[in-house]
C-alpha cells in the first residue's frame, strides 16, 4: 500500500508543479523511504530531514528552544514549526512534520501512540494529533507514516 500511496503521491505533486519534503521524529526517515521508494521520485522529493532529538529539531529545521521547554517535542506546536522548518530549509513548497511516542512507554499526560502531524505550504501550517494507541513500537511507526502520506496526498491532490 505505500508504494501505490507514494506513487500517487508523486503524480499529483509532478503535476502540480511542487516539490516535497519530509521532517520525521519518530518514523526515522519512514515517509521519506516510502516516497524515494518509487523509481523517478527524484523529480519531486526535494529532501527529508530526520529530527529525532531536541537538538537536531533545533539544529536543523529552526524550532525554539522554548517551544520544546513548553510543550516538549511531541507536540502540535513543535510539528507545525518542524513542517515550517522542513520548508525553510529545503526547495520544496510541501512539507510533513511527524512527532511522537511509538513505544514502548509514555506517560499519563503523553501516552505511547500519541503522535502529533502538521502539513505546511506557502507560510500555512495545519497540525493535527493523532491517537494511535498501545498498538506497538513497529505498527504505531507503521500507522503514523501511513497518516502522513495520506495528509500528503489530500495536500497535493487540491
Amino acid at each position: 500500500m505505500p508504494s501505490e500511496l507514494a506513487a500517487q503521491i508523486l503524480a499529483a505533486a509532478d503535476i502540480q508543479g511542487v516539490k516535497i519534503a519530509t521532517a520525521e521524529s519518530c518514523t526515522g526517515g519512514m515517509v521519506a523511504a516510502a516516497l524515494t521508494d518509487v523509481a523517478g521520485s527524484s523529480t519531486v522529493f526535494e529532501r527529508g530531514f530526520v529530527t529525532y532529538s531536541n537538538a537536531a529539531k533545533a539544529e536543523m529545521l529552526g524550532v525554539r528552544q522554548d517551544s520544546l521547554d513548553q510543550f516538549g517535542a511531541v507536540s502540535e506546536e513543535v510539528a507545525c514549526e518542524m513542517a515550517l522548518g522542513a520548508l525553510d530549509h529545503s526547495q520544496a513548497q510541501v512539507a510533513v512534520s511527524i512527532t511522537g511516542i511509538a513505544g514502548p512507554g509514555g506517560s499519563e499526560h503523553k501516552p505511547e501512540g500519541r503522535v502529533c502531524f502538521a502539513i505546511a505550504n506557502a507560510g500555512k501550517v495545519k497540525p493535527m494529533t493523532v491517537e494511535f494507541g498501545a498498538l506497538g513500537r513497529e505498527n504505531v511507526r507503521l500507522a503514523a507514516r501511513d497518516h502522513a502520506l495520506n495528509l500528503l496526498l489530500e495536500q497535493v491532490s487540491k
